[in-house]
Formats: structure tokens, C-alpha cells, sequence
């Protein structure tokens, strides 16, 4: 073999596992780092996350009390081509090529599912008129609301664990399924 099919035989590599790579990142899973203290005391600034998008592929919704993934711009209609550029963009941030992190990824709870209704009152959230029982959160919530959220159908509502210290649904109201990029799996 000469030297040129041997570069090609190289290049002709590096590209499928890129491709394979690209592909894999995009539809079923994706490593993100948590940026902020929204989600304490269950994780930290910092810490790694394994996010499975096998649910954001298939279009299913999440399950209550799961740690999700979500693109926060909830007026745009998130893509495909999202899917593509946003695992590119934490690679990049992740290996200090890109200093300056893109803040529309967020981690929160799923509190809320298509028909709940919540309250937020007396220091808690009622979903359906009953206090969820939420051991995982860092305080007890400031936040109160004369107003009851209704969650439309394929949407979900969500909020970070320290619920003082979060921009969540509470903000920028309900997030359609298909901003739900993924479901935590793994923390490092």
C-alpha cells in the first residue's frame, strides 16, 4: 500500500467515527456538565452528567421526578439540527476550546405532567391539590404564587432542587416534550 490510499485509509476512519460519534451524541447519549448551583444539594457546579436522549428521540415525555435536560428558548421550535450542534458546543466548552458556555441548556426536576395542576403556596407545590414530598431539595421555597399552572398536553414543568436559587418554569412557564432533550442517567 502506498502512502496516499494509506492517508485515505485514515482519513477515510476518522471521518465514520466522527460520523458514529456525531450520530450517537445526537440520538441517544450525551455528556453535559452542570453549570450553576440550581440543582443542589443533588448536584453540584461542575459535575458531569451521562444525559440518555433515547426518550427525546422517541418522543415519549419524561416521568415525574425525573432530572432532565432542556433547552430553555421555549418560544423557538427546537430542530433537529439542534440535536447536532448542541453536543458539538458541550464538547467544546467541556475542553476549554470554547470559554464562554451557551446558558440555554439547563438541568431541572419534572414536577409537572400534561393535565396537573400546580399551586405554590406555604412554602411548597401542590400537584393535583396535594404537597409533593420533595426530600431532595436544598430549602424550603420562598417562592408563592396566587395563580394555579395548568400543564398543557406534551408539555412539563420543572424546577432546579435549590428552588431559591433557580430560573425554571416558574420564569419561562411550561417546556414543550420536545425540549426535553434528555434524562439524566449518570452523574461523575
Amino acid at each position: 500500500m502506498n502512502l496516499k490510499e494509506e492517508l485515505f485509509d485514515w482519513f477515510y476512519s476518522i471521518i465514520i467515527a466522527f460520523t458514529c460519534a456525531l450520530l450517537i451524541n445526537a440520538f441517544l447519549f450525551h455528556p453535559t456538565r452542570v453549570q450553576g448551583s440550581s440543582m443542589e444539594p443533588t448536584l453540584q457546579n461542575d459535575n458531569y452528567l451521562l444525559v440518555s436522549k433515547v426518550s427525546h428521540t422517541l418522543g415519549q415525555l419524561p416521568e415525574y421526578g425525573d432530572i432532565v435536560i432542556i433547552d430553555s428558548r421555549v418560544q423557538r421550535e427546537r430542530t433537529w439540527k439542534d440535536d447536532l450542534i448542541d453536543p458539538m458546543q458541550t464538547y467544546l466548552t467541556m475542553t476549554k476550546l470554547v470559554t464562554e458556555p451557551d446558558h440555554h441548556v439547563w438541568v431541572k426536576r419534572v414536577i409537572g405532567k400534561p393535565g396537573d395542576i400546580l399551586e405554590f403556596k406555604d412554602n411548597k407545590v401542590y400537584r393535583n391539590g396535594t404537597a409533593l414530598e420533595e426530600p431532595y431539595i436544598k430549602e424550603l421555597m420562598n417562592y408563592s404564587s396566587d395563580k394555579k399552572v395548568t400543564i398543557p398536553e406534551n408539555h412539563v414543568f420543572v424546577m432546579g432542587d435549590n428552588r431559591n436559587n433557580s430560573s425554571d418554569s416558574r420564569y419561562i412557564g411550561t417546556v414543550p416534550k420536545n425540549q426535553v432533550i434528555g434524562k439524566v442517567v449518570y452523574k461523575l
